[in-house]
């Protein structure tokens, strides 16, 4: 068996599939951070988080059907619909059937869920902030997205 490299390097074969790989990689850093916050501070979760804020921040009084949230957040509807329970069990949300289509259920967010939205954004926000500060520097994170796209044509 071949001894491993101390650092060992992924070079992917195209600019456009380094550029893919490393924002999938960025996003990753910034969902691990930023759950690790909210949970630390806050007690739920960056899935909670993010449906709490879709509902907070649409332009529907804080109630949004429930495919419409999971698509969202995204989650599958399934997920979503254990994360709405675990919201509602904490009185973040309320849960209703829509009253013109009996197969539609929506969620509201609560006053409480709305005072978790504001406590946690600047954990949230601080977090993204503290990640992307990070891969400021990457030079596979610094170039334009429409740059490394024309490189493959």
């Amino acid at each position: 068996m071949p001894a491993a490299a101390a650092n060992p390097q992924i070079e992917f074969p195209t600019p456009l599939e380094q550029h893919w790989q490393g924002l999938r990689v960025l996003q990753w850093r910034i969902d691990e951070t930023a759950n690790r916050a909210l949970q630390a501070e806050h007690g739920i979760s960056l899935s909670e988080y993010n449906a709490l804020a879709a509902l907070v921040y649409s332009d529907d009084d804080g109630h949004l059907r429930q495919q419409f949230l999971a698509d969202s957040v995204p989650l599958n509807q399934s997920s979503l619909s254990r994360l709405v329970g675990r919201l509602e069990n904490l009185g973040l949300t309320e849960r209703y059937m829509c009253p013109n289509d009996r197969r539609g259920v929506y969620t509201q967010v609560t006053k409480a869920g709305i005072a978790m939205v504001e406590a946690a954004r600047s954990t949230y926000v601080g977090a993204v902030r503290e990640m992307l500060g990070e891969m400021a520097d990457d030079p596979v994170m610094t170039r334009s997205l429409s740059e490394v796209v024309r490189e493959t044509d």
